[in-house]
């Protein structure tokens, strides 16, 4: 299944980088309505950008363009409902992290990573380290000499898939231990946190920002490579010495294997024309994202980097992939 993945991604790439031109033969798509499957509730900042996008481009390509919301086991449920249209009018509009982690998680996958393109990046989501505010750790320093001091002492809120990774993967590149506390949706956390329950959680922006508003949780770091605009105080942790936590949110539009490369280019193009007055892009920041639109090529090599970073935390965690 690994193999695959890099090879999808590779083949995404020389075929996108093949086709510098939209040909007028993808100029006819689409014949008929268009569905973006969600992988998420609705409310989702997914979900949200989907919809935004849905009613841009429906006006753009004079067809419906409506929104189907498959929730469940890490973007599966979504993945294989998509798979299972075999519909080039039918596309997944999610994040691309479920794909990097599912060959080491399941022994079985119940789909090809072959079968899905990349179409367009979308969006990159922010994701954040956060404490309790009434906590004595002020930067991510503060966290790592407290856990060093009193090892499993910390609780940490975890739920399955790439950000647990990475906080896993980050506490054994630093010689750390916590106690994993586990729920099955990270929001769940959030009271938790905020009474001092647990003690520091991995998540996306959205799900912590009411807790952050409220002033019963304050924010560390911000796991991508740089500062984002709606946290300009909020460094990375990187530049505050910890880059094995690094983790860039991806998100972003994908279609069936049998999508021409030529119309992933004009979906693309097309999505970049719909957001390029703002509007989405501010509407995106308000739910904890930054819009970061790119062609199928670029979102190829975004997926990449991120396959080998995962590939690297599971060679730091001696995770190897299920026997089929």
């Amino acid at each position: 299944m690994i193999a695959k993945l890099k090879l999808l991604v590779a083949a995404a790439l020389m075929l996108a980088l093949a086709w510098p031109s939209v040909p007028s033969v993808a100029q006819s798509w689409p014949q008929r309505t268009v569905k973006f499957i969600i992988p998420f509730g609705a409310g989702a900042g997914a979900d949200i950008g989907a919809r935004l996008f849905a009613e841009r481009l429906s006006k753009q390509w004079g067809q419906p363009v409506v929104i189907e919301n498959r929730p469940g086991a890490d973007g599966i449920v979504a993945i294989t409902g998509f798979l299972n249209a075999n519909d080039d009018h039918t596309l997944l509009f999610g994040a691309s992290g479920s794909f990097t982690v599912h060959p080491f998680q399941f022994a079985n996958v119940p789909y090809r990573a072959e079968d899905i393109v990349p179409v367009a990046r979308v969006s990159n989501t922010i994701i954040v380290v956060s404490v309790p505010a009434s906590s004595k750790s002020n930067t991510l320093a503060d966290l790592v000499a407290a856990a060093r001091a009193a090892p499993d002492k910390l609780n940490a809120a975890l739920v399955p898939g790439i950000t647990e990774w990475a906080f896993l993967g980050f506490l054994k590149h630093y010689g750390l231990t916590m106690t994993k506390v586990p729920y099955r949706d990270i929001a769940q956390a959030v009271p938790d946190l905020a009474e001092d329950r647990v003690q520091v959680m991995m998540s996306s922006l959205a799900i912590v920002q009411p807790g952050v508003t409220s002033g019963k949780v304050k924010l560390l770091v911000v796991t991508g490579r740089e500062r984002v605009p709606q946290l300009p105080a909020i460094p990375t942790a990187a530049e505050v010495g910890f880059p094995a936590l690094e983790l860039e949110g991806l998100a972003g539009l994908f279609g069936p294997r049998k999508l021409p490369v030529a119309m992933r280019e004009r979906i693309a193009a097309d999505m970049k024309a719909a957001a390029a007055d703002g509007v989405i892009g501010a509407r995106l920041a308000a739910t904890g994202q930054v819009i970061n639109i790119g062609g199928p090529a670029e979102f190829a090599e975004s997926i990449e980097r991120q396959r080998e970073h995962v590939a690297g935390i599971a060679k730091l965690l001696r995770i190897k992939p299920p026997e089929q």
